[in-house]
């Protein structure tokens, strides 16, 4: 049975508003965001020739912006280099999303705290509200980090498993890569939830924008990660990834 490896690959730097948790900000890529764009297309073409390895052209892409437009651009340079002799088919899923905060999406960090405290059904919000993995602002379409994380790990596993099908229908040989484009913290904690990281690893961990990790998905249907390093964190005070 060839091998199935998905490639987690965290978009480009983007504009964004400040001291506003970014996670559905709808803005596009900034100059360096579409340099991490196709530095992304190097690390994964080296990859393929490296390993062996089948591009799959279906691409998985978050739909926002940010996330799209790195799928176009490195999926165009990919081409270019040679990587895939068909174009990359970018689809784009809800499922990818960056952790949803709710209503009050794109407003700033002190709008939030101050609708909290002025509304009588809550207590104030706790000090490290933007990076506790577990905690879930009180707004209607909320949701924690885990829980996003959670949505992101059910996207990609059975996206994998509809790919291993399809080898094996076709009867291939070939192991072979597919492309996720998203977001930082939603990949990590979707790392979680798929076995390939601790819980207290979350917060030490980030990812570099651009740069791809990737995770083989075992007959067993377990995972392991295979290329591709996480970034270092320092203290952590929010996830706005």
């Amino acid at each position: 049975m060839p091998r199935i490896i998905a490639a987690l690959i965290r978009h480009g730097d983007y504009h964004q508003l400040k001291n506003t948790p970014s996670a559905w900000q709808p803005f596009a890529l900034n100059d360096e965001g579409e340099g991490h764009a196709r530095t992304a297309a190097i690390d994964i073409d080296k990859a393929i020739k490296d390993q062996n390895w089948l591009l799959d052209s279906a691409c998985d892409a978050s739909q926002l912006l940010r996330a799209f437009q790195t799928a176009s651009i490195l999926g165009e340079q990919l081409v270019q280099i040679n990587s895939s002799n068909t174009s990359i088919d970018i689809t784009s899923y809800d499922a990818l999303a960056e952790r949803g905060v709710g209503n009050v999406a794109n407003l700033s960090i002190s709008a939030i705290e101050e609708i909290v405290r002025n509304d009588p059904r809550y207590d104030d919000l706790p000090e490290n509200w933007k990076s506790n993995s577990r905690f879930c602002l009180p707004f209607q379409g909320a949701e924690s980090l885990l829980d996003s994380g959670e949505r992101v790990a059910k996207h990609i596993k059975n996206a994998m498993l509809d790919l291993r099908d399809n080898l094996k229908e076709k009867q291939s040989q070939v192991d072979t890569l597919k492309l996720f484009v998203g977001h930082g913290a939603a990949f990590r904690h979707a790392a979680y939830h798929l076995g390939i990281l601790e819980f207290e690893d979350i917060a030490k961990l980030s990812m570099y924008h651009g740069q791809p990790v990737y995770l083989e998905l075992l007959e067993n249907n377990k995972w392991q990660h295979v290329l591709g390093n996480w970034k270092i964190r320092g203290k952590v005070t929010s996830y706005n990834d």
